[in-house]
């Protein structure tokens, strides 16, 4: 099978989105399928050619300097698709290239997948051309693009509920990023110690996302400062870069922990699993995760999370097995991370659940469900809608 993925962001940035594609594509080679990436070039950082890669001529983001801003055109592109004998479009974004990918779909009778990721209309601080038009607007764009799909996957159940919630008919199907659990062997418990300083005594509280605005990280550093009340050992550890990242080290000073909160800003992938297994506690605020796959990750090093009761976590973590769930307060927030700490046989059961329950959600079973939905549509010779309303 030959897929064509389109998205507006790909490697070197790093998202859920982009890990997402790595992941799937990564799976579907080894099971021996072809994955042909269609996405955003970031001439900053010159990422490397790669096979298989096309990357479109982009422009950074205004107010995110490290995101590139795909112009979605190209003379080749129906020459390209053409050569490849795509068997069906994959696309990740209900706008620039995800569009584009949405037309050459349907120009070319392959049938059109869309993951809804992401809950666009929270998101609208990072669109400076719609930013100042309602949360409605942007529900309706992604609400559209869904609707002109054969099929659209989504990363949680409550996702569908959404979805179904604010018009979509299109059919939905709930597959989420799985979690390649060979990454997680042989795991340094003491790697954060070891590189950044941290003291072997101290209890490390683990972030891992962007360091944006839609991840309310001001909220985890309001809760940790009152987990330092209780527990003065106790150390932030924030994994990521993003634009809210002098702000967030602006705080630490202002509140007097500076020397308990360590900012790591972006790693590789081989470090960040060993992030996960040398803390204690996963801690997760955000309340517009679609998925949540850090958590799941975090269940694969054998930690508990305490996360914020909303949409992707509140699957992704077993309320009372693997971690907790909260109320969106910092007071309820913070007392779960204190009612953790201070049992430490709970802490125990839990950390052994999250490592059983890793197993349930592998990113080789979601890969096998995603071709299973890939041949149906094929089989089926469906192809894109031929009606198209771009907004």
């Amino acid at each position: 099978m030959k897929i064509g993925v389109f998205t507006d962001s790909f490697r070197p940035y790093t998202s859920g989105v982009v890990r997402s594609i790595e992941l799937f594509s990564r799976e579907f080679n080894t099971l021996g399928h072809d994955v042909y990436i269609f996405g955003p070039d970031y001439p900053m950082l010159h990422p490397p050619r790669e096979e298989g890669v096309f990357r479109f001529i982009s422009v950074p983001w205004p107010s995110n300097p490290d995101f590139s801003l795909p112009i979605p055109f190209s003379a080749q592109l129906g020459s390209t698709i053409k050569q490849l004998k795509l068997d069906i479009i994959h696309a990740h974004s209900p706008f620039l290239l995800g569009r584009l990918g949405a037309r050459a779909a349907r120009r070319y009778k392959l049938p059109l997948v869309f993951t809804f990721h992401t809950l666009y209309d929270q998101y609208v601080h990072y669109f400076p051309f719609v930013e100042k038009t309602s949360k409605q607007v942007v529900q309706n764009i992604a609400r559209n693009f869904c609707n002109r799909c054969n099929m659209v996957i989504t990363p949680s159940q409550l996702v569908v509920n959404y979805l179904r919630r604010i018009g979509v008919e299109a059919p939905l199907v709930n597959i989420p990023t799985g979690v390649d659990l060979a990454e997680f062997k042989d795991l340094d418990s003491n790697w954060l110690q070891n590189n950044y300083g941290i003291k072997p005594e101290e209890i490390v509280l683990l972030f891992v996302g962007r360091l944006g605005k839609e991840k309310n990280v001001t909220f985890l550093m309001n809760s940790f400062q009152k987990v330092q009340n209780s527990f003065p050992d106790a150390h932030l550890v924030l994994v990521g870069k993003g634009p809210q990242e002098s702000h967030l080290r602006n705080m630490g000073r202002q509140m007097g922990l500076e020397d308990k909160l360590t900012f790591t800003g972006v790693l590789p992938r081989q470090s960040i699993v060993h992030c996960y297994a040398s803390a204690d506690l996963f801690v997760f605020p955000s309340v517009t995760e679609t998925q949540g796959l850090v958590i799941g990750e975090a269940k694969a090093a054998g930690i508990p999370t305490v996360a914020i009761r909303a949409f992707g976590p509140a699957e992704m973590v077993a309320h009372g097995e693997d971690g907790l769930l909260t109320d969106p307060s910092v007071q309820a927030f913070t007392e779960a991370i204190l009612f953790l700490l201070n049992d430490k046989t709970l802490y125990q059961d839990m950390s052994k659940k999250a490592l059983e329950n890793a197993g349930l959600v592998s990113s080789t079973f979601c890969a096998e469900k995603m071709l299973d939905v890939y041949r149906d549509l094929i089989d089926d010779g469906v192809y894109a809608k031929r009606s198209w309303n771009p907004f």
